[in-house]
């Protein structure tokens, strides 16, 4: 038997699994009204760990609500909502700030940082109910920062910063609890189109070290550019499917 033979080749690494961190089935959601106002009609929809998803749809088509039930800031008539393998519709009030606090982030259109306080401590703040120490909260909030590309910023208030800034310190503060998934709704929609493209491309990279990404969006040249988009209409899943993306 050959050298050749006797040197076999390494072994491929399998590919990471996927876990499911959204997991939605028959969900409805209705506001009064006459008629009553159907939101959500019966949606089904699963989000695998390390995806980047677009939600999208026009005003009133339901991916606010949608976002909402996600972020567990609303509950569900009916259906099964499990996030990150926790059915929420089992869970009390309490249960479901701590699910928030420890495996959701959130990045808004507007940034929501506190004015007059610098980016470490903004991104630090997003840590402030875990119970951890504020040095450990100020660490961990330097090396989020270094991560979304803002290391020599730390220091600068809000008013110091560009827009495009701005949405990257929100992002850093939304990811700092290294969170099961990032809701990000609307995350372009008040900055420039060379700032909103910065953002975007921070959020491929996030999906590219292993992040779970949902973004909601009404803006179709944003969803164009995200690897797996799900069109909402009246309420419903209209359309799921892998397109655009890098």
């Amino acid at each position: 038997m050959s050298a050749t033979t006797l040197a076999a080749e390494p072994a491929a690494r399998p590919a990471p699994e996927r876990r499911p961190v959204v997991e939605l089935s028959g969900v409805h959601r209705r506001y009064p009204g006459t008629p009553p106002v159907r939101a959500l009609d019966g949606v089904d929809l699963r989000i695998d760990s390390g995806e980047l998803v677009g939600i999208v749809g026009p005003s009133g088509s339901g991916k606010s609500t949608l976002l909402n039930i996600l972020g567990t800031l609303d509950r569900a008539d009916e259906g099964l909502v499990r996030i990150d393998g926790l059915d929420v519709g089992k869970l009390g009030d309490g249960q479901l700030s701590a699910l928030r606090a420890r495996r959701i982030g959130f990045v808004f259109q507007q940034f929501f940082l506190t004015a007059g306080v610098t980016a470490v401590d903004n991104v630090a703040d997003g840590l402030l109910y875990t119970g951890m120490p504020l040095g450990e909260r100020r660490r961990r909030a330097l090396d989020t920062l270094e991560r979304v590309g803002l290391a020599d910023r730390v220091h600068h208030r809000p008013n110091e910063l560009s827009g495009g800034q701005r949405q990257r310190v929100a992002v850093a503060r939304a990811l700092v609890g290294a969170p099961s998934l990032l809701l990000a709704d609307e995350p372009t929609g008040a900055l420039d189109s060379a700032s909103g493209a910065a953002v975007l491309k921070l959020l491929h990279e996030l999906h590219d070290g292993g992040t779970t990404v949902v973004v909601i969006t009404h803006d179709h040249d944003v969803a164009a550019e995200l690897p797996r988009q799900v069109h909402i209409r009246d309420g419903r899943i209209a359309s799921d499917e892998k397109a655009g993306g890098r």
